[in-house]
């Protein structure tokens, strides 16, 4: 009987393609993925530490394992990976004795079925630690176990160099490192061969690309080729840092249609000062004119952004500029957070944690409130207009409801058979919310893409 093997991802789309590479390394090695840790051989946590609330969630998971040894007699071997395993180490191990086997940095993904092995052989032996700065960021084609149907992540960049004030990043992925173009373009080609119709480029800062193997080749470079692999039909990537966002990467966006009309853009406050004190390199003023500049030349293009509030520097009157920018930017999405200090980060060493913990709740609550109010209005300016939606997956409330994206990245849901997932569907679009919008197959929608619902077999 195979082993079995089960991977829990907290955190980011980073985190998620990582478990995808852990899951093809584990089921090389033959094991075989199951959905309960009591049937599981091996179980795999992948941790997040940019907040310290995802930093909780490993000890609360590891604490609840040890119950279930405890309970059942059923111990299997526990690996942590990810962020928190990379800051933490073997502090990890002091702190939740006696559960985890394994403790693996971010950058000793591949290692991971060597260490289980390891594990399985020497039972209740010491734990291992291995945190090692590999340089290696190449990864074998075809290995990647991925559970989306439509959609592929590709990592183009590991790691970052900026250091701003308040980010752990740095710290837990390591300097930047740029994969090769020639394997980016590859796991583009395998990942349209095996029926993938959208391709996401992740990266800390991924318009920071420059190609190891072909010096002539920036972001925009490598968006072009990838723009140029027939089967993917959308091109996402995340994420810019705004300061990089030039105009010659905006003139290839308007021109290349496969590139999807959505830029994430953090910038994490409206404050000039805050911005100063985030290490951030751009002003209040000259995100606005870069907005400007979007706008000018993609009308179309949705904007999302990551906000934090209550980071020490921040006055009552710098929030008030958080709130005035998100209403001149009118973002279709936003990721906010209350700020917490992160280990080894400047903010957390040299900037007291001065907003209290009702104050920074204060101004969470404000803030998402008005965003709030902003989706609900773009999203009902929708109502009536016939969307192109590329369906990913079935509603998880509702068997008769599908759900996908618009090039935008709006969330359209409607009703449909499960057959449509993976296929481009004309939608009108009926009525809106401030999260998603609802409709109906237009009268030739569910003939817009044909061509490839026979190649794709009508999968069901």
């Amino acid at each position: 009987m195979a082993r079995k093997y089960l991977i829990e991802t907290f955190g980011c789309q980073m985190n998620f393609h990582d478990s995808e590479r852990m899951a093809g390394l584990l089921e090389q090695a033959g094991f075989e993925a199951t959905a309960e840790a009591a049937d599981a051989d091996v179980v795999v946590i992948n941790t997040c530490s940019v907040r310290e609330r995802a930093e909780e969630k490993l000890y609360t998971r590891l604490g609840e394992l040890r119950e279930l040894a405890a309970e059942s007699g059923h111990d299997p071997i526990v690996a942590v990976a990810g962020c928190v395993a990379q800051q933490e180490g073997a502090a990890l191990l002091k702190r939740s004795p006696g559960v985890a086997d394994i403790v693996l940095g971010t950058q000793a993904v591949r290692r991971l079925p060597m260490l289980v092995e390891k594990a399985l052989d020497r039972p209740k032996g010491p734990a291992q630690v291995d945190l090692n700065p590999y340089e290696d960021v190449s990864f074998p084609l075809g290995v990647t176990r991925r559970d989306d149907p439509v959609k592929a992540y590709i990592t183009i960049i590991e790691g970052c160099n900026d250091f701003c004030s308040f980010c752990v990043v740095p710290y837990t992925r390591g300097h930047e490192r740029m994969r090769r173009k020639a394997d980016i373009v590859a796991e583009v080609r395998e990942a349209a061969a095996s029926g993938r119709r959208e391709v996401q480029l992740l990266g800390q800062i991924v318009n920071h690309y420059a190609a190891p193997d072909d010096p002539g080749c920036d972001f925009t470079g490598l968006v072009e080729a990838v723009h140029e692999v027939a089967g993917i039909d959308r091109i996402r990537f995340a994420s810019p840092h705004p300061r990089h966002v030039d105009d010659r990467f905006l003139d290839a966006m308007r021109r290349l249609p496969k590139v999807c009309r959505h830029l994430h853009l953090p910038v994490q406050s409206g404050s000039t000062s805050v911005l100063q004190a985030m290490r951030r390199r751009y002003t209040r003023e000259s995100y606005l004119a870069l907005v400007d500049r979007i706008r000018d030349r993609l009308p179309e293009v949705a904007l999302s952004t990551d906000m934090i509030v209550g980071f020490p520097t921040e006055t009552t009157a710098d929030f008030e500029e958080t709130l005035t920018l998100t209403s001149a930017v009118g973002y279709h999405s936003m990721f906010s957070f209350k700020y917490s200090p992160r280990p080894n980060t400047l903010a957390g060493q040299r900037l007291p944690d001065q907003v209290s913990e009702d104050e920074k709740t204060r101004r969470i609550v404000a803030l998402q409130a008005l965003q709030r109010e902003v989706q609900s209005r773009l999203n009902a300016e929708l109502v009536g207009q016939t969307v192109d939606v590329l369906i990913d997956s079935g509603s998880r409330r509702r068997d008769t409801e599908l759900s996908g994206r618009t090039s935008s990245n709006v969330v359209v849901n409607l009703p449909g058979p499960l057959g449509w997932i993976g296929r481009m569907v004309a939608v009108r679009v009926e009525r809106a919310g401030p999260h998603s919008v609802w409709g109906q197959a237009a009268a030739d929608g569910n003939d817009r893409d044909s061509a490839h619902a026979a190649a794709a077999g009508g999968r069901d």
